[in-house]
């Protein structure tokens, strides 16, 4: 696990501010072959705009944004924690656009960001988060070690960049609240 990873929690006028770093990570990932809502190729405008999107998201509270950044301040990673659910859900929180570039990878960033992603929900009082992944890949791993419970496959369930079907894997996990 590399130490010259920061993680942290960013507000809407820093993601703002970081919108090219984070392209460069959507884009990075999606030509690597994540399967992660966007296909090929990925103009570098569409990531840009959905960016944008996140940082409002993150303004009005909806989402919660946390960065992995290298010693140089390169956005090497990111996760996004969904606030914005239905209103019989305050509990809830679904994980979305757990992403660490392909040169950062097996460094330990995606844990630090899980991690981190936990305390953040934590603190917000979420106490259950879901989130998918594709079936078979590095990210199922990751999140069973991180004590993340499977609840089942969806076959077919979306594309990969490519075009290709991918079955999706579905987890959720259980957030104590702080101890006192």
């Amino acid at each position: 696990m590399t130490k010259a990873v920061s993680v942290r929690r960013v507000g809407a006028e820093e993601a703002a501010a970081l919108i090219e770093g984070l392209a460069d990570v959507l884009v990075d990932c999606v030509e690597g072959g994540a399967s992660v809502g966007f296909m090929l190729p990925l103009p570098r405008a569409k990531a840009l705009a959905f960016w944008r999107g996140v940082a409002e998201a993150v303004a009005r509270r909806e989402r919660l944004l946390l960065v992995a950044e290298d010693v140089a301040g390169r956005v090497v990673g990111t996760v996004q924690l969904i606030m914005a659910l239905p209103e019989n859900q305050p509990h809830r929180g679904d994980v979305a656009k757990m992403l660490v570039r392909c040169d950062a990878r097996r460094q330990g960033i995606a844990q630090r960001l899980m991690a981190a992603l936990d305390d953040a929900a934590r603190a917000e009082g979420k106490a259950v988060l879901v989130l998918d992944t594709v079936t078979g890949g590095d990210a199922e791993r990751l999140y069973e070690r991180a004590g993340w419970q499977r609840v089942g496959v969806v076959p077919q369930y979306a594309l990969m960049p490519t075009g290709g079907f991918c079955s999706t894997t579905f987890f959720y996990k259980h957030i104590p609240a702080p101890s006192r």
